[in-house]
């Protein structure tokens, strides 16, 4: 016989915790006590809806944050290169040379194409009225004969919007 035969057959206890027996509920304290778990179970559901909307808004919130200063960020380089198309064209309108005078106008179509892609629209408002929200009034001058006042007469430096909003406003000289 082996040894754990001979442990039985000898009255020995064994090794394994006995079960202590629960004492006999009857059905209102097991039915009071079922709702009580229910509804710490809807509670705990609640939260989790709960928590698992408020991480969706955090995580759809800072996609939206990063998208719009990645946006910021090309609307700040784009904005830097604002001068040198000026330069550009104030050389096609200085050049004499035809070849010259083309080539400057292949690069300024460049540019223009770049803001094309970028979404952004050039602001020349020459001969419409002023728009406070749009341009940039640096002097204003006498009506001529035949003009009306709050017209833009010269555009110095043309504007830009991308979507609305202005990445620089047009200097312009407005009839008083």
């Amino acid at each position: 016989m082996s040894k754990k035969t001979e442990k039985k057959e000898s009255g020995e206890k064994s090794m394994a915790p006995e079960t202590e027996q629960a004492p006999a509920m009857d059905t209102e304290e097991l039915t009071a006590a079922l709702e009580k778990e229910r509804a710490l179970s809807e509670d705990y559901k609640r939260k989790w809806y709960s928590v698992t909307a408020e991480y969706d808004n955090y995580r759809k919130r800072t996609a939206s944050q990063s998208a719009q200063r990645y946006r910021e960020g090309r609307q700040d380089v784009v904005s830097k290169l604002f001068p040198i198309a000026d330069n550009l064209e104030l050389a096609v309108a200085a050049c004499a040379d035809e070849a010259t005078k083309k080539g400057i106008q292949m690069v300024t179509a460049a540019f223009e194409k770049i803001l094309a892609e970028e979404n952004i629209t050039v602001v020349d408002p020459l001969g419409e009225p002023f728009d406070a929200e749009r341009h940039e009034a640096i002097m204003a001058v006498d009506a001529a004969e035949g003009e009306e006042s709050g017209i833009v007469r010269q555009v110095y430096r043309k504007g830009y919007v991308q979507d609305g909003k202005v990445l620089r406003f047009a200097q312009v000289v407005v009839v008083k």
